[in-house]
């Protein structure tokens, strides 16, 4: 029996260290240093005292980091939701960008800043009545000189073939890389005049 007991004792004991450790943290009282701890590391601890919050304040209803009250709730009451005051701060704030763009509105227009998306649209503009009959007489200006082309190209032709056989083989024309450059020619022009 009397080891049942000596191990009660020992099991008071124990809890009676823990208790007063407990109580020493919440206090935030230094704990008496064992005689192991002073030989190797005595000279590793801070001299600097502890914050005075911290040391007398128990923190039940004070906040030590915000330096206020604890207030046992996460959110304010009122977050979330429509207020008069937030109705007012959106009233208010409107109220002064509608001011700002009168402001603006009476301001005069900085003519530097104000530019077309092309710089000579309104030349263009004026000079596209003009240049539809001037692009009907080049178009028929160049169908004439094809044609006068085509028709030296068949008299040069008739004059060889009748001097060399006279077999009244076909009739040669424009030969086909001429004109096949010339009609890319004729479309890069297009291109060109459509771009500027």
């Amino acid at each position: 029996m009397s080891s049942s007991h000596a191990s009660l004792d020992a099991a008071s004991n124990d809890r009676k260290a823990r208790l007063a450790k407990l109580a020493a943290l919440k206090r935030k009282q230094p704990e008496p240093e064992d005689s192991t701890d002073t030989g190797a590391g005595g000279d590793a601890k801070d001299n600097s005292s502890p914050d005075v919050t911290t040391t007398f304040l128990s923190g039940r209803n004070y906040d030590a980091e915000t330096r206020g009250p604890k207030l046992g709730f996460e959110q304010g009451p009122q977050e979330g939701k429509v207020t008069v005051e937030t109705q007012a701060a959106e009233i208010a704030e409107a109220v002064k960008e509608q001011a700002q763009k009168d402001e603006d509105a009476d301001q005069p227009i900085d003519l530097f800043k104000l530019q077309p998306k092309k710089p000579n649209w309104d030349l263009r503009r004026d000079l596209d009545e003009k240049l539809t009959t001037l692009n009907v007489r080049t178009e028929n200006a160049i169908a004439r000189l094809v044609r006068q082309r085509i028709e030296t190209a068949q008299r040069v032709a008739k004059e060889r073939g009748a001097t060399s056989n006279g077999d009244g083989g076909e009739e040669v024309g424009i030969e086909g890389d001429a004109l096949v450059e010339g009609i890319h020619i004729r479309e890069q022009e297009d291109n060109d005049e459509d771009t500027i």
